[in-house]
């Protein structure tokens, strides 16, 4: 790393705090196993409403062919780990089931990481989340949405 590179005091060639560098490693990995769990659980849901919204033989649907091979490697090791008891049919709501505490506790993991560290983690400074109230909230405000 060069002097001047973010984690690093300029001039000094050290990061600012002995362990940043290290939680910079497991912020990252912590995200990005996030973000797989998260887009997991996303295919494993749009599998599930397709199944329901597809009709008497989701099979022959190409989404849902598509989103069974995005899920097939969650739902494999799923039902490698599952009881014998599990029915095959109800495999995949187990891994959504699964991926969902998996989720949580990466939740859990990164907000550590966050507060270990004044000021680790960046708030997040998206449009929609900076944004102040519109047209609707403030009509509803100011009580003109309602019926006379």
């Amino acid at each position: 790393m060069q002097p001047g590179e973010r984690g690093e005091v300029p001039g000094s060639g050290t990061p600012p705090f002995p362990s940043q560098v290290d939680m910079d490693t497991e912020l990252l990995t912590v995200t990005i196993v996030k973000a797989l769990v998260e887009l997991a659980g996303f295919f494993l849901l749009g599998q599930g409403l397709l199944y329901l919204l597809a009709g008497k033989k989701p099979e022959q649907n190409l989404a849902y062919q598509i989103l069974c091979v995005l899920t097939g490697p969650v739902t494999r090791l799923t039902r490698c780990i599952a009881p014998k008891a599990v029915l095959d049919r109800h495999i995949p709501l187990v891994a959504f089931l699964i991926l969902f505490w998996i989720w949580v506790l990466l939740s859990w993991a990164k907000g550590q990481i966050c507060s270990t560290v004044e000021n680790r983690c960046e708030p997040d400074a998206s449009p929609a989340a900076t944004a102040k109230p519109g047209v609707v909230s403030r009509l509803q405000a100011s009580g003109a949405d309602s019926p006379s």
